[in-house]
């Protein structure tokens, strides 16, 4: 570079500039030479090879120190020097540039012409809803509430944070107006002014929950409040808040994209130089729970053939894991400031159509100031809409979730584990807890949302509580005092909140202390704070006579405690929508059944799975028809369910249901199998809502050729439709498809009236009457509508199987029930899911599905690696072990 260096000088002196010195810094050290280069071949798309003659000659772009730098530049006196001012005079505080949220424009005060200020708007706003909530101020109905929303108030005022909710009821508002399910959860949800506003459905007062969790004075930042928004219309929330405060004004928040051991395995591969294929193929070799394989030792991910991955692809690929890869979009923050956004943070306009985002990730806004609320997507509160509004359209009926009857029958199908599709607890985890826990009341619920999470799992607090609640271990406390936070969850902490309630009672401390000493034994602990914290915790067990080893004993318990402590306003919003959907899934379960379908893809199982955990309810389901489907999934008529256990009740025909683990319910408390379901022409492969939506406007066709002329659809498309059966109703003649579900035929036509154009006249199309086909039979049928829709109603794969796996000795999930614990037992299904969670030591969670129920398989460690590759990879299972 001397050469250069030269001219560069002799430039800047001939213009009369100052020189200064730099690296041009690619990389950390000169060990990072290799990492860097391959990064700048994966950013280029190109290989190492292919980026040869782009990239330095030299491995000189790292950081060096300044004294090395002066020493490489002694040529030129005061560029060092120079660069060194220049850094201190770019440096500066980002508390400079901390922006404040947008004014809120509030409504003339009592003089009918003078704003009011933010705070006189929130005080008036949240004195109308608590006195909707608790009744006037003179007759309250529930005691304290009044006291509590003053001292809210008081505390928001303080704090300055009345536009900040003022902006969040706004948004809640816009949802409420356009009839778009809302709900506010998290720490909002200990607040009783955030219930008055509508913000969140948790009654704090009546449950008990400290506002400090929320807000207090010594917490750093503004409050924290995410909105769950159904998932469906969140684009329409999103676009209101920069419709009203100005896309200059308002930004989405970037998201880091880090490499997973897959992704850094397929970019190394790139960079290396290997082909497309060789990628995909070692990628998808490696085991999604963990990370990249050390090269040095045996892999373990060969698959048939000994194929390996190269050591060099691995080795590059451990170096690059957990690196960013590339920036993506918040799922729902956004921030608003008020000036423009770009003035704080560079923003660039996002991929996604009216979306801008920052280029800075939510810890770099925290960290600026800027002000962020997450708006995110729940697809269950879709799910709960379609349904509420399926109940409206087809039984007349209007139901309001916020009103809905606590009932037994709800219960107990929670207690028989019949959750499939409900929120929260359809896992298998929450399936194999819920018969232990047997919830019998809505703060079970809570409980129950609470208990299996990693926490509570790690914290060993799950099998303590559930034999105390069967009433195998007395409930016990190390100190009287702690009854009063710890009676609810029989001595057992849970919740954040039971942390601070326990310091405030047996230390004294004040709500806003509790609060302190929570965060200070969270995740990010401080020796400092803890210390401080510790001395005036044992002042105030002293003054309650507490010491020795009860006491040393209930600080371990709440420092243990405190890494794995769920909020308790957290599990409450949730429990809230576990309840509903358990409801409409008892009640209408076909209805539920659909707005599941139509709000996919959400929740745990496959549009299969829930088809067929509807069936075994009694719930018929119907494949798509061009003459009978809506674009999405729609209810009909239905008589019953064939093959099912149908009783009279009524005038209406009930049918015996089964839950998700086999067991048959008495119709008669657990509700009808009401209509069916037909599913929509948007589930059919390849044809995409906008299309179903025009083919179900066009609704009746007369035949295969009009529906091609009127829709303008492919070959690919006609066929797809065949496949799933769509044709089925469709004349015979002169066009039609022959006898109702002669798929072969109906798909020798559809490749026919691919040739209909707007340049034909009509009737003139050849080959539209098919030869003599076979028809299919049932498992043809079956795998026709799984390739087209990934839904076959009417035919689980394992029922066509049943003979074969009968001689094997496999038994049913149903069968499973009648069985001795302990027994040696050969099961067979679909694989519906894979889980490892973190908690599992290496434990593997497989779940199976066949035509009678769900199958739950605990896979060793070594289990697992001696069939790593079946097991990982194969559709279906037949698998022998142990019962439980």
């Amino acid at each position: 570079d001397s050469a250069r260096n030269d001219a560069l000088a002799r430039l800047s002196a001939k213009v009369g500039l100052s020189a200064v010195a730099t690296n041009n810094v690619h990389h950390a050290t000169p060990a990072d030479r290799q990492l860097a280069t391959a990064m700048a071949a994966i950013r280029s798309r190109r290989s190492l090879d292919e980026i040869d003659g782009w990239l330095p000659g030299a491995g000189a772009a790292h950081l060096r120190s300044g004294a090395e730098q002066a020493r490489r530049f002694a040529r030129y006196p005061g560029v060092v020097a120079a660069a060194a001012a220049l850094g201190r005079d770019c440096a500066f505080d980002l508390s400079l540039v901390a922006p404040k949220l947008p004014p809120y424009p509030c409504p003339p005060g009592s003089d009918g012409v003078t704003p009011m200020t933010e705070a006189e708007h929130l005080r008036l706003l949240v004195e109308e809803g608590a006195s909707r909530r608790y009744g006037p101020r003179h007759a309250e109905r529930v005691p304290g509430a009044w006291a509590q929303i003053d001292h809210e108030l008081d505390m928001i005022v303080a704090l300055d944070f009345p536009g900040y909710f003022l902006i969040v009821w706004d948004i809640v508002e816009f949802c409420r107006r356009n009839d778009i399910y809302c709900q506010g959860r998290g720490s909002a949800a200990n607040s009783a002014a955030c219930y008055a506003l509508g913000i969140t459905k948790a009654d704090a007062v009546r449950l008990g929950l400290l506002f400090e969790r929320f807000l207090s004075p010594e917490r750093d930042g503004p409050p924290d409040i995410d909105l769950d928004i159904e998932s469906g219309r969140r684009e329409e929330v999103i676009q209101y808040v920069y419709e009203r405060y100005g896309r200059s004004h308002a930004a989405q928040v970037a998201n880091v994209i880090t490499y997973r051991a897959r992704s850094a395995v397929r970019d190394a591969a790139r960079a290396l130089g290997f082909d497309p294929g060789q990628q995909d193929a070692w990628s998808k070799a490696i085991d999604r729970w963990g990370g990249v394989p050390d090269p040095r030792e045996d892999q373990g991910t060969a698959a048939p053939g000994q194929v390996r991955i190269p050591e060099p692809v691995l080795d590059l690929a451990g170096r690059l894991e957990d690196l960013p890869r590339h920036l993506g979009i918040h799922s729902g923050g956004m921030v608003m400031c008020d000036r423009p956004v770009v003035e704080v943070c560079p923003t660039e306009w996002a991929r996604m159509e009216g979306r801008s985002v920052l280029q800075w990730d939510k810890d770099d806004c925290a960290a600026v100031g800027l002000v962020k609320f997450d708006l995110l997507g729940l697809g269950m509160l879709t799910a709960l809409h379609l349904a509420v509004d399926l109940v409206h359209q087809h039984h007349g009926i209007e139901v309001d979730l916020a009103e809905l009857p606590q009932e037994d029958a709800v219960y107990d199908m929670l207690c028989a584990a019949d959750s499939v599709g409900v929120f929260q607890v359809e896992s298998r985890a929450q399936m194999a807890t819920l018969p232990r826990l047997r919830p019998r009341c809505f703060y079970d619920l809570v409980v129950e949302v609470a208990l299996i999470r990693p926490g509570p799992i790690q914290g060993g607090s799950v099998h303590p509580y559930i034999r105390r609640r069967k009433g195998e271990e007395p409930v016990t406390y190390l100190h009287p005092l702690l009854e009063n936070s710890l009676a609810k969850t029989l001595g057992v902490p849970l919740f954040q909140e039971q942390l601070m309630q326990i310091a405030i009672d047996v230390a004294g401390f004040s709500p806003s202390e509790a609060d302190q000493l929570r965060q200070a034994m969270g995740s990010k602990r401080s020796d400092r704070r803890m210390a401080a914290l510790r001395e005036r915790f044992d002042a105030g067990l002293a003054e309650r006579d507490i010491s020795g080893t009860v006491a040393e004993a209930i600080w371990d318990k709440l420092a243990a405690f405190a890494n794995y402590g769920f909020p308790e306003s957290h599990s409450v919003s949730f429990a809230y929508l576990v309840y509903a959907s358990s409801w409409l899934k008892l009640h209408y379960p076909a209805a539920f059944c659909a707005a599941l379908l139509n709000a996919q893809p959400m929740g745990f199982y496959s549009p299969q799975s829930l088809t067929q955990d509807a069936r075994r309810h009694g719930v018929q389901v119907c494949t798509p028809d061009v003459n009978h489907s809506d674009w999405c999934a729609t209810l009909e008529p239905a008589p019953g369910s064939p093959g099912s256990v149908v009783r009279e009740r009524g005038d209406r025909r009930a049918v015996a249901p089964q839950n998700g683990v086999g067991e048959r319910v008495d119709p008669s408390t657990w509700g009808l199998g009401g209509p069916a379901v037909r599913l929509g022409i948007g589930a059919v492969r390849g044809i995409g809502e906008d299309l179903a939506k025009e083919i179900a406007a066009g609704r009746p066709y007369t035949d295969v050729e009009d529906l091609a002329r009127r829709c303008r659809l492919s070959t690919v498309q006609l066929e797809a439709l065949a496949t799933a059966g769509a044709f089925g109703s469709l004349d015979a003649h002169p066009h039609g498809v022959g006898e109702r579900h002669d798929r072969r035929r109906a798909i020798w036509t559809a490749g026919a009236a691919a040739q209909v154009s707007a340049d034909r006249l009509p009737g003139i199309v050849v080959g539209m009457a098919a030869p003599q086909l076979p028809g299919m039979d049932d498992w043809e049928e079956a795998v026709a509508d799984l390739w087209a829709t990934g839904v076959a109603p009417d035919g689980h794969p394992t029922r066509f199987l049943r003979a074969d796996l009968d001689r094997r000795g496999a038994v049913t999930a149903t069968e499973l029930r009648t069985l001795q614990d302990g027994a040696k037992v050969l099961v067979a299904g679909v694989v519906t899911h894979r889980q490892r969670p973190a908690t599992a030591a290496g434990v593997t969670f497989v779940n199976l599905e066949d035509e009678t129920g769900l199958v739950n398989v605990v896979v060793s460690r070594g289990c697992w690696q001696r069939y790593r590759h079946v097991a990982g990879s194969a559709p279906a299972l037949l698998i022998s072990g142990r019962l439980e």
